[in-house]
């Protein structure tokens, strides 16, 4: 697990954009497993820029989003198939047979979930995942507790997260309790993965994901037995990890041969 940490949120989810456009362009059929949130909002609007000001081609890449609410149908504004399009989709090159989003409106959730899994294998597997995390360490929608191993399948929010999503609902009534979600096993089987994080309200979250012991009660903790892991976090987000001065250290003497973004 490296540990990158950027002065601010701009210039963190500017890094992080520039690595994940480093893997298209050393790959032009990438397979991109995405994220939603407020977390990557800059750093789609800097992929976007990349692609209008430095030609930056999409045309030949796969996405599979992390999760969906259930119940949420893709035009509802709150879903995250909204999300996508009016953040990212719509403007890059990508083709929409390309773009796999979980559908929250399916009568059978398990073989959709099922269906999901195949697609993923079939497009060859994931190359470079971005994750977020969660005020209390969950990655996608695997709240504490759920399975180092789960793979995509529906899950119940707590509501912790549910309060932390409030903010796109008009009422706290409309916030959905249930949830598809790529799982933790499906997401370490990425061959890269890059997590963001950012401000005061991750610290907690980013200390036990890096400095902690591995537990299904801190979901992103099981990263820290991925092989290929890059941490983009601002120096909020970055307050409470212990060995702090050591990450900039190491990030600061990297050999010129490793240095990408």
């Amino acid at each position: 697990m490296e540990i990158i940490v950027l002065p601010d949120p701009a210039t963190a989810s500017k890094r992080a954009a520039d690595y994940m456009a480093s893997r298209v362009v050393a790959k032009a059929n990438s397979v991109l497993g995405l994220a939603t949130g407020s977390t990557p909002l800059e750093l789609y609007r800097q992929l976007i820029r990349a692609h209008r000001e430095e030609g930056l081609d999409f045309s030949k890449c796969t996405t599979f989003n992390l999760d969906e609410y259930v119940g949420l149908s893709a035009t509802h504004l709150a879903s995250y198939s909204h999300y996508m399009r009016v953040n990212f989709f719509n403007f890059i090159n990508i083709p929409q047979e390309q773009i796999h989003i979980p559908n929250g409106m399916t009568e059978d959730i398990p073989a959709h979930c099922a269906s999901y899994e195949t697609a993923i294998k079939q497009a060859g597997g994931i190359d470079i995942q971005l994750l977020g995390i969660g005020s209390d360490g969950h990655i996608g929608f695997n709240e504490p507790s759920s399975s180092l191993a789960s793979r995509t399948r529906i899950k119940t929010l707590t509501e912790r997260t549910r309060s932390d999503n409030a903010r796109y609902f008009e009422s706290a009534t409309d916030i959905p309790h249930h949830v598809i979600t790529m799982g933790i096993g499906t997401i370490m089987e990425a061959r890269e993965i890059m997590l963001l994080a950012l401000g005061d309200t991750k610290a907690d979250a980013v200390e036990a994901m890096v400095e902690g012991p591995i537990s299904a009660m801190v979901p992103a903790s099981i990263l820290q037995m991925h092989p290929a892991v890059k941490v983009f976090i601002d120096e909020s987000a970055a307050k409470k990890l212990q060995r702090l001065s050591y990450y900039k250290y190491v990030y600061n003497n990297k050999p010129k041969s490793q240095i990408s973004y």
